[in-house]
């Protein structure tokens, strides 16, 4: 059976349907279209790139605590309810 990480695989897929832009002072703009709101701006690509992860992580963290829904990327979803899960990982 592989490991499956879903955070990292959800983090990782996401980060892959980023899309930068140069913008006018040189600077870039960068967003992930499918997770609203997930949206920076940086002097270089590498930062960009860098605060784009941030945000999407500090993003997923805060819809987890907030119940929020999840666009689902790349078949990775993290809209999981108790009755998906498997009835050991239920057991104390």
């Amino acid at each position: 059976m592989k490991n499956k990480f879903i955070l990292s695989d959800y983090i990782e897929n996401a980060l892959d349907l980023a899309e930068f832009e140069l913008l006018e002072d040189g600077s870039f703009c960068g967003k992930i279209p499918k997770c609203k709101g997930v949206v920076v701006f940086g002097e270089t690509l590498n930062e960009t790139y860098h605060l784009l992860q941030s945000t999407l992580e500090e993003w997923v963290l805060l819809g987890l605590r907030l119940g929020h829904e999840f666009p689902i990327i790349n078949d990775v979803n993290l809209n999981i309810s108790t009755s998906n899960l498997e009835y050991e990982s239920l057991q104390a």
